[in-house]
């Protein structure tokens, strides 16, 4: 679930920063190719970056994941 909900944010900061660098293309003609690198830069960064929180997350928790898999063969 937790995945799921990642990988919807990581979708909608990608397209609306798609978004944001089309308008910005067509209103601005300086600043374009800065915002072209600052796109792209981003497309790379936003998906590495979701992957290592969720990685981080499942590391911190995991301590926690043990405990409720041994209450739950102490209950049975």
């Amino acid at each position: 679930m937790k995945k799921r909900i990642a990988s919807v944010i990581g979708i909608i900061l990608i397209l609306s920063l798609y978004i944001v660098f089309l308008v910005a293309a067509f209103t601005t003609k300086k600043d374009t190719p800065g915002l072209f690198a600052a796109a792209f830069f981003c497309s790379i960064v936003i998906p590495i970056m979701i992957w290592w929180f969720i990685t981080v997350y499942k590391w911190v928790h995991k301590k926690d994941d043990n405990n409720r898999q041994e209450k739950d063969e102490e209950t049975k």
